[in-house]
């Protein structure tokens, strides 16, 4: 592996990791003793998660894609 691949596999991780660990922290909110939310809150809430996740999808594929050269 180069060190850039090496780079982005710790970096990578590490982001993924924080990510799964706040998203797991949505959990509490979930406690009525403590609060309250609609259906529509809810679905905001994860509509907005699920959005940045496809933007951000989309842009390592297209950042992929723009690899291909220039050839005659």
């Amino acid at each position: 592996m180069n060190a850039k691949q090496e780079n982005f596999k710790r970096i990578a991780e590490s982001r993924v990791n924080k990510i799964i660990e706040m998203i797991s922290k949505l959990e509490n909110l979930n406690n009525t003793s403590f609060y309250e939310y609609s259906d529509e809150q809810m679905d905001n809430i994860f509509n907005a998660i699920q959005k940045e996740l496809d933007k951000q999808k989309e842009m390592f594929k297209k950042n992929k894609n723009n690899k291909k050269r220039f050839e005659l």
